[in-house]
Formats: structure tokens, C-alpha cells, sequence
């Protein structure tokens, strides 16, 4: 069964990313670690909270600064960073 966004609960995701980002030592060498910014980030767009959405994605963006460019999901948060911050683009 593939469960659909009136299934998610969006505040509960970003309490589990928080989670993540709140104990980073756990999580230090697992993937999600890494991740959890842009999946705060992604929950809070989702809930509609577009500042903590641009707060998240600018942590998840400055951890991440010195990453190489290309890597896609780098791009693809850059890119959801700037229609939150400017949708008209």
C-alpha cells in the first residue's frame, strides 16, 4: 500500500527529523545524520511554515556548503530553497 500525503503526519515528521539533529552524535556516521536538516526543512514546507522551512534548509545548506556542486540532492535542496524564498521564480 503506498501511503499518500493524507496519511503523513507533517508535524510528527519534523519532530523525528528534530530528533535527529538534536542528538547529531548518535546519528554521526549514519546518513540521516546528514540529512535530517533537509528533511525538517522539507516537513515544515509541507506544513506550510515557510520560516522554519527557510531556517532548516539554511542549516541543512550551510552544513553542506563545502560539498561538491553537483551532487543532485545539494541541487535539488538549493532548488527548494529558492522557491520557498522567492516562489515566483
Amino acid at each position: 500500500m503506498r501511503r499518500t500525503r493524507d496519511h503523513i503526519s507533517f508535524p510528527r515528521l519534523a519532530t523525528e527529523f528534530q530528533k535527529f539533529i538534536d542528538h547529531r552524535g548518535l546519528v554521526l556516521n549514519f546518513q540521516w545524520g546528514a540529512l535530517a536538516g533537509l528533511g525538517l526543512a522539507r516537513a515544515y514546507a509541507l506544513q506550510g511554515d515557510t520560516v522554519r522551512a527557510r531556517v532548516a534548509y539554511q542549516g541543512f545548506l550551510t552544513l553542506w556548503k563545502d560539498a561538491d556542486a553537483d551532487i543532485p540532492i545539494l541541487q535539488q535542496a538549493k532548488a527548494e530553497f529558492a522557491q520557498l524564498t522567492f516562489p515566483n521564480r
